[in-house]
C-alpha cells in the first residue's frame, strides 16, 4: 500500500478511478480503516476518482502520541490532497471522519466540491468521557471496549445476520494503535466544529442513522442548522457504522448527491502510462496484467504499451459512462463477435464493477435476441466454465 509523508507523518492510502474523473475522498471513523468504506466506494467504480486512507494512528498510518486537534486532522487530510495534486475534491466522512472534513471545509472552502457527512456531529460532550475512554485504551488496549463500541455500531441482530461483516470491522478496532486511538479521543473531547459551521460553502449532505445511540438525529439537524447549504437524510434501521450496516443505502444517496455537484470533469487525451495502468489494474486485477506485461517481450511490448494508454487511460478513463456500464457493453460484444477468452477474463472484473449475477442473466436474454441464440447458448456456457458454483442461479442449456 502507497504511503506519503503528511506533516511528519507517513499516511497510507489508495487512490482509484478514471484518471478524468472527479476525487471522491473518504475519511474513516475512530478505531477503523479505510477498508469501512469498501461497500459504498464500490458503487463509485469507474465514475469517480476514490481517495481513501487511514487517519493519523489508524490502520496503517503513522502514530504521533502527541496531542492532536481536529484542526491537525483536517490538516492531514490536506496535505494528502497537495502531496497527491489534488486541487479539489468531494469529501466524505463518517464519525471522526466527518469530523475532519467539517474542519476542512471551514478552513479550505475552495478545496472542496462537495461535503457528505455521515453519523458525525460538530460538538461530542463531554471532554471528561472521552479522557476517560482514552486513558482505559491506554492502559488496556481497544479489545477492552470493543463489545460495548460495536454495541452502539450496529443496530440489534446485525452482528448475528452479518457476522463476515462485522468479523473485519471487530479485528481493525482490536488492532488499532492505543496510542493513536488516545489522541484521537482527545481531539474528540475538545472539539467544537459549531462556531465555523457557517463557513462551509460548500454544498453539504447529512446522513444520519435513526438509531445511532452515538451521534443521534439531533446532531445531525444541529449541522444542518449551521451549515447554509445543508440537506438532511434518515436512515432507518441504522445505528452509527452506517455506511458498513447499510453500504447500498448510503451508496444510493451518495451518488445521487455527488451527480448533482459532479464538478469539471478532465477533456480527454494523451494518458500517461501510469494512469492508464493503474485503470487497467482496477479492473482487471494486478496478478493478470502483471503476467501479460511481463510475458510481452520486446515484439508485444509496444502493443502493451499502446492498451494501457488507450484502451485503458483514456478510455476506460473517460468517467462519462461508468465502469458497471462498460463491462456491460464489452460482455454484450465479445459474445456478439465470438470472442470467448476475453468475454471470460472479463466477467469476474463486471461483477466487481458492480453487475450481478442476474443483471448478467438479463444481458445474455437480450444478446439471444439481438445477436442470436447461439450467441447466447455459448455465453451461458462462458460463464459457468468461468464461475464455476458461482454462476448457479444462470441456467445453461
Amino acid at each position: 500500500m502507497p504511503l506519503i509523508p503528511v506533516n511528519g507523518l507517513d499516511i497510507a492510502y489508495d487512490l482509484t478511478g478514471p484518471s478524468g474523473a472527479p476525487v471522491v475522498a473518504f475519511s474513516n471513523s475512530l478505531g477503523t480503516t479505510r477498508a469501512m468504506w469498501e461497500g459504498v466506494a464500490a458503487a463509485l467504480r469507474g465514475r469517480y476518482r476514490v481517495l481513501r486512507y487511514d487517519t493519523r494512528g489508524h490502520g496503517a498510518s503513522a502514530t504521533r502520541d502527541a496531542p492532536a486537534e481536529i484542526a491537525d486532522l483536517a490538516g492531514d487530510l490536506l496535505g494528502l490532497l497537495d502531496g497527491l495534486g489534488i486541487d479539489r475534491a468531494h469529501l466524505v466522512g463518517l464519525s471522526l471522519g466527518g469530523m475532519t472534513v467539517q474542519a476542512l471545509a471551514a478552513a479550505a472552502p475552495d478545496r472542496v466540491l462537495s461535503l457528505t457527512l455521515m453519523a458525525t456531529a460538530a460538538y461530542m460532550p463531554s471532554e471528561a468521557s472521552w479522557n476517560e475512554r482514552a486513558a482505559t485504551v491506554r492502559a488496556q488496549g481497544t479489545a477492552a471496549i470493543v463489545d460495548a463500541t460495536l454495541g452502539r455500531w450496529f443496530t440489534p441482530g446485525f452482528a448475528e445476520r452479518a457476522p463476515t461483516v462485522v468479523a473485519p470491522i471487530r479485528e481493525a478496532f482490536a488492532a488499532c494503535d492505543r496510542a493513536g486511538y488516545a489522541v484521537a479521543c482527545g481531539a474528540i473531547g475538545r472539539m467544537d466544529l459549531r462556531p465555523v459551521l457557517g463557513r462551509i460553502t460548500a454544498p453539504t449532505l447529512v446522513i444520519a442513522g435513526r438509531d445511532d445511540p452515538a451521534t443521534p438525529p439531533a446532531m445531525a439537524e444541529e449541522i444542518c442548522a449551521g451549515i447554509p447549504q445543508a440537506e438532511l437524510v434518515l436512515i432507518p434501521r441504522a445505528a452509527h457504522l452506517l455506511a458498513v450496516e447499510h453500504p447500498e443505502a448510503a451508496a444510493a444517496h451518495l451518488l445521487g448527491f455527488l451527480d448533482r455537484h459532479r464538478g469539471a470533469t478532465a477533456s480527454a487525451g494523451a494518458v500517461p502510462f501510469e494512469t492508464g495502468l493503474a485503470n487497467r489494474k482496477a479492473v482487471l486485477g494486478e496478478a493478470h496484467v502483471e503476467r501479460s506485461l511481463a510475458a510481452a517481450g520486446p515484439f508485444a511490448g509496444p502493443w502493451q504499451d499502446f492498451i494501457t494508454r488507450t484502451a485503458w487511460g483514456e478510455v476506460w478513463g473517460d468517467p462519462r459512462l461508468p465502469w458497471k456500464t462498460r463491462s456491460l457493453v464489452t460482455l454484450a460484444l465479445m459474445v456478439a463477435l465470438g470472442h470467448e477468452e476475453e468475454f471470460k477474463l472479463h466477467i469476474r472484473p463486471a461483477l466487481a464493477n458492480g453487475v450481478d449475477l442476474e443483471e448478467l442473466q438479463s444481458l445474455l436474454l437480450q444478446i439471444a435476441i439481438y445477436a442470436g441464440v447461439p450467441a447466447a447458448n455459448g455465453a451461458f456456457r462462458w460463464v459457468r466454465d468461468t464461475l464455476g458454483a458461482d454462476a448457479r442461479v444462470v441456467p445453461t442449456t
